[in-house]
């Protein structure tokens, strides 16, 4: 799935980099670019939220010719937690998540997913995404809801070395012009 949908060249301003690039060797299976049976997703700013384009590739089908339904939930599942950091300014774990199926998506198809945060409290964030074709039709759905968390809180289930840790919680705290 390494097509990601190009920014418009017009608006440059509209690519999101993400905290996590400051971690030379990150890994995420749904962003990161080093991780050659990820997803490769990259990201960028949508008047609702946050969009990522998309085209599955038969590495990632289930039946014959059509996307595994397990992937569509981590595409949503990564363009909520991601629309959460850009802007709240905050990672977060996914503690609940519904997806809705509508139709298959096909390999070898473009698509573009768009999450939108619904409500934020202390405690808790609840996104919701969205899965449309080119023709701009809804394919799949889902809402999550998310706890924040401080980076210092979690270091125990991390596998930072300090000096990746330190880059990473100095990106999450000037992401997006943060002092």
């Amino acid at each position: 799935m390494r097509t990601p949908e190009p920014a418009r060249a017009d608006t440059p301003d509209l690519a999101v980099r993400l905290p996590w690039e400051a971690v030379p060797d990150y890994h995420c299976f749904g962003c990161s670019p080093h991780n050659p049976a990820g997803l490769g997703l990259r990201f960028t700013r949508h008047p609702d939220g946050l969009r990522a384009g998309f085209r599955p590739t038969r590495s990632f089908e289930s039946y014959p010719g059509v996307l595994h339904g397990g992937l569509v939930g981590v595409i949503c599942d990564e363009v909520m937690a991601n629309v959460i950091m850009v802007e709240r300014g905050v990672p977060a774990f996914t503690i609940s998540m519904r997806t809705r199926y509508l139709t298959p998506l096909r390999v070898d198809h473009d698509y573009h997913c768009t999450a939108t945060i619904s409500r934020a409290e202390a405690d808790v964030i609840t996104a919701s995404a969205e899965i449309h074709d080119v023709d701009d039709e809804l394919c799949a759905s889902a809402t999550a809801t998310y706890r924040p968390f401080a980076l210092g809180d979690v270091r125990h289930l991390l596998t930072l070395d300090d000096a990746d840790a330190a880059r990473l919680e100095h990106a999450i705290s000037t992401q997006n012009g943060r002092p």
